[in-house]
């Protein structure tokens, strides 16, 4: 029986006439309607003609981006139908499908909608599609609205359109879909009151998955607080399972206060209980699932711990994945109007209001943000490799999609011209990330189909840290585990195992089978499955029955780490890692390093199937990893195998050799005596660079050429040369050769003359190198007679140090270049006396001090009153008297 009193609550009631005056009309809309209006439950049952309105019968798809929001939309539904779900409402999500044969209403995950499309563009059958929380900008959500709208305009102009919207920045959507009206409902919405809560002491920004445990103490304080200080339930949003686990932990026994924790994993009974009204008082932690995606009835108070979780390319996984991140002020509006849905509400925010200022309006879209290599391979199977055809909200990144079209090229899954090959295809279609996929393709003919499976499950959702970071151990430990993650990879396996086995299995033709001892060690060499499968005819040894360690049994506990090292370096060839001086050099050039206490240590290759870097290491950190050997590597990652002359500079000298590598592991190296000269040169080049030009040999008058030549260049510019290291490395052809292409070693270098060189860039086209002795002379002659050298070390004024008698009667300072020297003044024993850059000036002031302190000191020679009108001399008074 409908149950049609809780339908007339829902205020989106009011907006279906005007919703299906849209689809009428243009056939397609944007709904706009608050949490908490019925636009998930209420819409679609409307839209199917199942409240006995006289509506017409018509099949509905409801999409929504999580697994979680899906199943409880069909409850829901169901309930307010006075059904159990998969009657009139079903739903469909990976590895679970409730739908009857009548279902009229069918609720389905964006990534399960995204399938079907791939495999029959026309959706037969289906009459209105509705996109739920479209205002998330989850990639699949945006890639279901470009090929719906492709569909609607090629194939099904019939098809009717609805983008559901929880926000009001509803324009974009409406524009995608060709001016669609835009429907609005409005939701009841009472005051909620804001209460800053931030920590008293800092804590750690979120890093990776990482959040500060302080940070989640205080959370779990700030609910307790909520609690006394406020009526009715609590709401508290959290990033992610583990947080939710951990802070209620410490909240412990709340008395009669129940606490649920709500996430994608949380078993079904919890969450219909979340979403019932509760006996008693409720603490319900959450993910961001409960901003839109979930209503909580009952709700008066929200803690907000300020974090979420975005899609970003995970480098430690090599695939999306997510990561915490500050929430946006969005999504803080969001959490905070679940307070206020029912009555007046309260919003406990953990942060401070100056850092609310600060945060990010709204989050990024996650084609802006996430790997695109799955979405490259969708669209290539759609037809439009570049995706520019495709009606999306934003575009998609071009480096993204240049590095997502590479990877592709990679593992087989488009051809030269970016069209999905059908191998391609068959990745597509196994509800996998293409790098698990190729992984799970490859390895089904070395491994067998489920062993396979079974490995790949483990690599689409990291096990959990108390599996430890030996991947046999944890596929071990997930095969006799009886907690959630074992059955969720149970139940994953066996859909992978489904999803390959109806078809034969196409091997990369690229890459040879595996055979030798490796494969003898991995597969039966009959069957060709794992060797713990008995052939038939075999019967099993009892396991009850204890016997000392076999060969054979060692063989299989070999064959498990070969199989689950061969597919993770199936899925991550660039993470094949070998061994050196306790560390690992993965074939990417990333250097990583075990943890303590691991069971991998001494091992002298890995498949790293996880990594990560610590916040100020300097290396990347194994989190998990299979044991391989080289053969394995090689095989695996033969892609990135080459082989060729290797000469460079290191260790202080010229190497040659010629080097077999797997990306950057060096496989075999051997010495090179008859490098290439060409390739000696760049290594020379190269180490001049690193270790300076001071390589060369610089005389005094090369150095002093050096610094004149800097000296016309810093004043005059061209045609003089610039002669910094970065100018001279640049034109090393001009004024290095012949010499640096004759020289094979560190030692030839010591033999170039610097100065020789320096002479060849000389301005000789223009006439001007005749003037160099003019415009900055090595020496300059003072009135005594004397040739005083220049000191040009400082280009901006240069220095000439001179016995201040040998300067009498000079009224001028000395120029060269038309700029003015810098006149060290030197007492009769060379000492520093003064420093003038104007004589003039220093005879009439200057000198009587000078004068008067050294007179005295020096009485042998010439101090007369009037130095400017003075004989010069290098000589003292006895002398000049002779």
């Amino acid at each position: 029986m409908i149950r049609y009193d809780a339908l007339d609550l829902l205020p989106v009631r009011g907006a279906l006439p005007g919703l299906h005056d849209a689809l009428e009309g243009d056939g397609s809309a944007v709904l706009v309607a608050p949490p908490g209006t019925g636009k998930t439950t209420l819409v679609p049952l409307a839209l199917a003609g199942l409240l006995d309105d006289g509506r017409p019968a018509r099949r509905i798809v409801v999409a929504e981006p999580r697994r979680i929001a899906a199943r409880a939309a069909a409850r829901r539904m169901a309930w307010l139908l006075g059904e159990k779900a998969g009657e009139s409402v079903g739903y469909t999500v990976r590895g679970e499908r409730v739908v009857g044969r009548h279902a009229r209403v069918e609720v389905v995950t964006t990534g399960v909608l995204l399938q079907r499309l791939q495999r029959d563009q026309e959706l037969p059958g289906v009459d209105v599609v509705v996109l739920d929380e479209c205002h998330e900008r989850h990639l699949d959500a945006d890639t279901v609205a470009a090929f719906l709208w492709d569909v609607r305009a090629a194939l099904r102009p019939e098809l009717r359109l609805v983008a559901a919207s929880a926000t009001t920045d509803a324009e974009g959507w409406a524009r995608l879909l060709g001016g669609a009206p835009v429907v609005e409902a409005r939701g009841v919405s009472y005051p909620v009151e804001v209460v800053w809560a931030p920590p008293v002491r800092p804590v750690r920004p979120p890093h990776g998955m990482r959040v500060d445990p302080a940070l989640l103490t205080h959370v779990a304080s700030v609910v307790r607080r909520a609690l006394a200080e406020r009526e009715g339930d609590v709401l508290c949003f959290l990033p992610g399972v583990g947080e939710i686990a951990r802070v209620a932990g410490q909240l412990g026994d709340l008395g009669p206060v129940e606490v649920l924790q709500v996430h994608g994993r949380a078993p079904a009974a919890v969450q219909d209980a979340v979403l019932s009204p509760g006996a008693g008082r409720r603490v319900v932690l959450a993910t961001s699932v409960a901003e839109s995606s979930l209503t909580v009835p009952g709700v008066r108070v929200v803690v907000d711990s300020g974090l979420a979780r975005e899609p970003r390319v995970d480098h430690a996984r090599g695939l999306s994945a997510l990561t915490t991140v500050r929430a946006s002020q969005a999504a803080g509006r969001q959490r905070a109007g679940r307070a206020g849905r029912e009555a007046p509400g309260a919003v406990y925010r953990c942060w401070t209001e100056a850092d609310d200022a600060r945060l990010v309006r709204f989050p990024a879209p996650e084609i802006k943000v996430a790997d695109l290599t799955a979405f490259a391979l969708q669209a290539a199977c759609w037809g439009d490799p570049d995706a520019t055809g495709l009606a999306l909200l934003d575009p998609p990144p071009g480096g993204a999609m240049a590095a997502a079209r590479s990877v592709l090229s990679a593992i087989g899954a488009v051809d030269s011209a970016g069209r999905a090959t059908e191998r391609g295809v068959r990745m597509s279609r196994l509800g996998l990330h293409p790098r698990l996929a190729r992984a799970l393709l490859d390895a089904v003919p070395e491994v067998g189909v489920d062993r396979a499976a079974e490995v790949v499950a483990l690599l689409s959702e990291e096990p959990p840290r108390e599996y430890g970071d030996d991947l046999a151990a944890a596929w071990r430990a997930a095969r006799r585990g009886g907690d959630a993650y074992a059955g969720r990879w149970r139940a994953e396996a066996r859909r992978l195992r489904a999803a390959t086995s109806p078809a034969p299995v196409a091997r990369d033709l690229s890459r040879p089978p595996l055979r030798g001892p490796l494969l003898e060690t991995l597969v039966d060499p009959v069957t060709e499955t794992g060797i713990a499968e008995p052939r038939p005819g075999t019967a099993k040894a009892p396991s009850t029955v204890a016997s000392p360690p076999s060969r054979a049994g060692e063989r299989a506990s070999a064959g498990e780490d070969r199989v689950v090292g061969l597919v993770a370096a199936l899925a991550f060839p660039e993470r094949v890692a070998r061994g050196h001086g306790g560390s690992y050099l993965m074939a990417s050039g990333t250097r990583a390093e075990l943890g303590d206490g691991t069971g991998l240590r001494g091992a002298p290759w890995l498949a790293v199937a996880v990594a990560d870097r610590p916040v100020g290491a300097g290396h990347a950190r194994v989190r998990l990893a299979g044991v391989i050997d080289e053969e394995t590597a090689r095989w695996a990652a033969a892609g990135l195998r080459s082989e060729g002359a290797e000469v460079h500079w290191a260790d202080g000298d010229v190497v040659a050799r010629r080097v077999e590598r797997l990306g950057a592991v060096e496989l075999a190296v051997r010495p090179m005596k008859d490098a290439d000269p060409g390739l000696v040169r760049e290594a020379l080049v190269e180490g001049l660079r690193e270790e300076g030009l001071g390589l060369l040999r610089w005389t005094r008058d090369a150095e002093t050429l050096r610094q004149r030549l800097a000296f016309l260049y810093h004043h005059l510019g061209a045609p003089w040369p610039d002669v910094c290291d970065d100018a001279l490395h640049a034109r090393v052809e001009e004024w290095l050769e012949p010499e640096l292409g004759r020289a094979r070693r560190r030692s030839d270098l010591a033999r170039i003359d610097a100065g020789q060189g320096l002479g060849r860039l000389l301005p000789w086209a223009t006439g001007d190198a005749a003037r160099l002795d003019e415009l900055a002379p090595e020496r300059i002659e003072v009135p005594s007679g004397s040739r005083i050298r220049i000191d040009y070390e400082n280009p901006d004024r240069p220095v000439l140090g001179v016995k201040l008698q040998e300067m009498f009667g000079l009224a001028e300072t000395p120029r060269v270049a038309g700029i003015p020297v810098l006149v060290h003044l030197l007492s009769p024993a060379g000492r520093p006396a003064a420093v003038t850059a104007d004589l003039a000036s220093f005879w009439r002031d200057g000198y009587r001090a000078v004068r008067s302190e050294l007179r005295g000191r020096y009485p042998k020679h010439p101090w007369p009153e009037d130095p400017a009108t003075a004989e010069p001399t290098r000589y003292t008074n006895a002398r000049l008297r002779r």
